[in-house]
């Protein structure tokens, strides 16, 4: 049965990004619609890394010996000043590694 369902939603799942990447099927989007996805991927990085973040143990963490605080920092700081996303992700490990072998 658990296969069934991960198979039935692998099968939703594809289709429905299959509509969109197909070429040749006529499903097109309106801007305001295409304006509105493109708000999708900063909300779910943020859902995602949110807690992370900001919820160590459990409980709010605003320390600044909070390496996952001041990493996070860092990260916007060279993503707004580099423009480069592997620059960012790759300085930006390194300054939590960094920062959590330090703290």
């Amino acid at each position: 049965m658990i296969y069934l369902m991960i198979v039935a939603m692998g099968l939703v799942v594809f289709f429905n990004r299959y509509l969109f990447i197909e070429p040749r099927l006529p499903v097109r989007l309106n801007r305001g619609a295409r304006e509105f996805l493109g708000f999708a991927v900063p909300g779910m990085l943020t859902a995602i890394c949110g807690p992370i973040i900001f919820l160590a143990d459990h409980h709010l963490n605003l320390s600044p010996t909070n390496p996952y605080w001041l990493a996070g920092l860092c990260a916007v700081g060279l993503m707004v000043w580099t423009r480069n996303v592997l620059l960012t992700v790759l300085l930006s490990m390194a300054v939590f590694y960094l920062l959590r072998w330090w703290l």
